[in-house]
């Protein structure tokens, strides 16, 4: 049985299930356009996939919506999964890297 990624929302996940649903698309259309089967399309609605950057941009195109917007969710469900198992320790270094990105 597959297991969620983080205990977290899927902030990606959620937000393409929401433009999905908004939009009256079906994921077997989308899934089709990113050359993946529908099951795997519901994984990475689920959070239990993670989608590549290059299907995070086509997604963008396709429902029409920021292509910005999309890719920092998607970043932020990476940064979280990879915090998830000491968040104190977590925050300690997303200040070491906003120190680094914005000197």
């Amino acid at each position: 049985m597959d297991m969620k990624l983080y205990d977290e929302p899927i902030l990606f996940g959620h937000k393409l299930r929401s433009l999905r649903v908004e939009r009256k698309i079906v994921q077997r259309e989308l899934a089709e356009k990113l050359n993946i089967d529908t099951p795997m399309f519901s994984k990475i609605e689920l959070g239990v996939r993670r989608a590549k950057r290059s299907q995070v941009v086509q997604l963008a195109k396709l429902l029409n919506v920021s292509e910005k917007e999309l890719l920092t969710l998607w970043l932020a469900d990476g940064v979280l999964n990879a915090v998830k198992d000491d968040r104190e320790l977590g925050l300690a270094a997303l200040k070491v890297a906003k120190k680094t990105i914005m000197p």
